[in-house]
């Protein structure tokens, strides 16, 4: 056989192999997640009927399945939309603890400086910065002190809560760096730290350096009056048993702190889609926000004084799964319940969205974080 038939036997047979490798490369790629993942979370909301809300999973920043579910409004019947705004609650948190870290990077601060330098005649001492982004700075709730004394007509902010806790000083509840308690206080006292060091309002901050940089067009920190005027937002409801029905959260005067402590800063109040928030998860991969190793810091347990650590780094909680490293955070305001957890080893993500409070949150979560860590 001359060399040159050789050449034209043997060209259909590589050409096989080629397209036998890159059929399985690409069935490969294509099965990271199970083949079947779209039945099995859809079956997942078939067995909780009621739920409202959006559930977004993506790998790599890639959307595997993003769908919404329920309503907008229970009063208006207005379907739910995968585009739909939320609030996102304590979820909110990564945004503050990144003005922090963008601080310290700039050398406006340190992690360890004494939050005194920054806001004078708070009469809580031996309180760090890094105390407050790590939940261990022991200090009082401020909603609490605001409760009891404020004047509810009144919408209060910041300078509000600080005044307040200055003139009511509450006692701490430990000493800072001896446990981890979740602390709403802490965060609103970061938040005004970043306007302190910044010269720049929290709220304009975090739109210039986060919402618009990431082109998150339906994401920001807004006021009652400019969430009125949202087409596109979610409701927040609660199911009410003796009425077999759910009504909006702001019927009920118990959740009225959300109106007159709304102009609060840092702990909460940002308000935003699911696809804006992979559109956060992407830019916390690039490196543009802060440098590596500060993020990784961001992603550490704090250490304790005892020597014991907390899963909790800088707005950020953290565990391991069986899929590695994951970082993530939950929400709640009245009638919501949120979800954004990052998958930071196998680069997935789970944005989990609820305007319902719904009682099987939890068992839906759960399932779903199963499929993804298959």
């Amino acid at each position: 056989m001359k060399l040159s038939q050789a050449k034209i036997i043997l060209k259909p047979t590589i050409i096989f192999v080629l397209s036998t490798l890159f059929f399985i490369c690409c069935k490969s790629a294509k099965q990271a997640f199970p083949p079947d993942l779209e039945a099995r979370l859809d079956k997942i909301f078939a067995s909780a009927p009621g739920f409202s809300g959006v559930l977004l999973v993506a790998e790599k920043g890639k959307p595997v399945y993003h769908k919404a579910f329920g309503y907008k409004s229970f009063i208006t019947k207005e379907p739910m939309e995968t585009s739909t705004i939320f609030e996102l609650a304590s979820v909110s948190k990564q945004f503050t603890a990144m003005t922090i870290m963008q601080m310290k990077e700039a050398g406006k601060l340190s992690f360890d400086d004494p939050i005194e330098r920054y806001i004078p005649g708070l009469p809580y001492s031996g309180i760090t910065i890094r105390h407050l982004l790590t939940h261990t700075s022991g200090l009082p709730d401020y909603q609490q002190v605001m409760d009891e004394h404020w004047d509810k007509s009144k919408i209060a902010g910041n300078v509000d809560n600080i005044a307040y806790l200055i003139q009511y000083h509450p006692a701490k509840h430990f000493e800072p760096g001896d446990k981890y308690e979740y602390s709403n206080t802490g965060f609103m006292l970061l938040a005004s730290i970043t306007e302190k060091v910044s010269g720049e309002d929290f709220i304009e901050y975090c739109r210039k350096r986060f919402f618009v940089p990431a082109k998150m067009t339906s994401t920001d920190i807004r006021t009652i009056d400019q969430k009125k005027k949202l087409r596109n937002l979610a409701l927040g409801h609660i199911y009410v048993k003796d009425e077999q029905r759910y009504v909006p959260a702001d019927s009920f005067p118990q959740y009225n702190y959300a109106i007159w402590l709304g102009n609060r800063k840092g702990p909460g109040r940002v308000s935003s889609t699911s696809e804006d928030l992979l559109k956060w998860d992407r830019l916390l991969y690039s490196n543009t926000l802060v440098k590596d190793s500060t993020l990784k810091e961001a992603f550490s347990p704090a250490r304790l004084k005892d020597g014991s650590v907390s899963n909790y780094g800088f707005g950020w909680k953290i565990k391991e799964s069986k899929k590695g490293k994951v970082v993530w955070h939950d929400g709640d305001n009245p009638g919501y319940a949120t979800e954004f957890i990052r998958y930071i080893d196998a680069d997935k993500t789970i944005i989990l969205l609820c305007n319902n409070a719904h009682v099987k949150m939890p068992d839906i979560l759960k399932s779903v974080e199963s499929i993804v860590e298959e």
